[in-house]
């Protein structure tokens, strides 16, 4: 009879467990963020992904009064930051800025990765899309897409673009463009955006396939040329720089995007918080002028959508990886 007696007592207190867990998750989803957060950058200051993060690292702790802290992890392409991401605790107090390449590029162009782009994390919401830009410094005389490739092909090989990092979007974006133009060139990766920049600055490389972000402030001091923007359209910030389809490479389009996402095994109702919390953020219009001004067109997406998303760029991005043969070791 005891033994009966147990067996009924074990699966009350088991059926109360299981009716108790959910509401505990949503307790923890009621009362968080109780305490400071991090966001992790997987890229060197002042490029897209640490503006981006900063932006809506303020925002939170304007909204939530919990301090909101940046943490760059430049390194292997976004993987560094990534897999630091991947490993933190899964409570919604750690949050990686995610972008195209060490989400979706990277698991086609590393034999290898420390991180897992669809397992390893719990989709927040994409934040912006980004059309890139290229640009030339005063070292090279090109003042045109055309002139540009016509370099090229008078001075085989002797062409640099610098880029935000080996296998990045923004790395796969120049490859694309000089197999369309039918030029070879020596592509130089970076740890971030920033650092390419500012060598590009010093005259280190001749040109650079980047985000905008970083590019647009020296573009408008006059200290680099801008050549052309590779979205289908014009963006509202350059007016005057045409598209690369109109300067002689038809159909040409390509770009970058960047998200948050959070550990694996966030509880979902945390990461639906954040997503609205974070959506709402992207549609101020402060941040929208912002978002503007850098040439980023904001694109908030539930954790679902985004989830697909990431996904169906992987398929994509192996797509152009195995055409153009891209590895990084």
């Amino acid at each position: 009879m005891s033994s009966v007696f147990t067996r009924a007592l074990a699966a009350l207190v088991s059926f109360g467990t299981l009716l108790a867990a959910p509401a505990a998750q949503a307790q923890s989803a009621g009362d968080f963020p109780n305490r400071p957060m991090r966001i992790i950058v997987p890229f060197a200051p002042g490029g897209a992904t640490d503006v981006l993060a900063r932006m809506v690292g303020a925002k939170l702790t304007e909204a939530w009064g919990q301090q909101v802290v940046v943490e760059n992890r430049p390194g292997a392409g976004g993987n560094i930051g990534a897999e630091a991401g991947a490993r933190a605790a899964a409570d919604g107090y750690t949050l990686t800025l995610a972008a195209a390449g060490f989400m979706a590029v990277n698991p086609s162009v590393y034999a290898k990765l420390p991180y897992d782009s669809v397992k390893d994390f719990a989709p927040v919401s994409l934040l912006v899309k980004a059309p890139l830009l290229l640009v030339a410094n005063s070292t090279l005389p090109a003042r045109t897409l055309k002139e540009l490739i016509d370099f090229a092909k008078a001075n085989p090989g002797k062409l640099n673009i610098g880029n935000g990092g080996a296998g990045t979007a923004q790395h796969l974006g120049g490859e694309f463009f000089t197999s369309a133009a039918g030029i070879s060139a020596v592509h130089v990766p970076y740890k971030g955006s920033a650092p390419a920049t500012n060598d590009l600055l010093g005259g280190v490389f001749h040109a650079q396939f980047d985000n905008m972000v970083t590019l647009i402030p020296h573009v408008k001091a006059g200290k680099i040329r801008p050549l052309a923007v590779s979205s289908l359209k014009r963006v509202a910030i350059l007016p005057d720089v045409p598209t690369m389809a109109e300067s002689g490479l038809p159909g040409f389009e390509t770009g970058t995007w960047y998200g948050v996402v959070a550990p694996a095994a966030t509880p979902a109702p945390v990461v639906d918080k954040l997503n609205r919390e974070i959506n709402r953020i992207i549609a101020l219009p402060d941040i929208a002028e912002k978002l503007n001004a850098m040439g980023l067109q904001a694109a908030p997406m539930a954790p679902a959508q985004f989830g697909e998303f990431i996904r169906s760029e992987i398929v994509n991005y192996a797509r152009v990886v195995k055409s153009a043969n891209i590895k990084v070791e």
